[in-house]
């Protein structure tokens, strides 16, 4: 994630393993509250309480946090 201020711009690995891990694209997100809503709607989208559930809302997590520290070097 490049970032300049209050602006956010995703590179195109973390768009990729966004997409690989969700199956929703994240579009233009160009704040860290454009990615939370997307991170949410994410979670919203894969509701339940099940083992499966709870792992794909992990697997969120982290993609979120390697945004964030900017390790998502290439999809999986």
């Amino acid at each position: 994630m490049l970032r300049l201020g209050s602006h956010i711009r995703l590179t195109a690995p973390e768009i990729e393993y966004l997409f690989y891990v969700t199956n929703i694209d994240p579009g233009n997100i160009r704040s860290l509250a454009q990615l939370k809503r997307y991170i949410r709607k994410c979670k919203r989208h894969y509701w339940g309480t099940s083992q499966a559930t709870r792992t794909l809302h992990r697997m969120i997590d982290d993609a979120y946090q390697g945004c964030l520290a900017g390790t998502i070097l290439a999809t999986a």
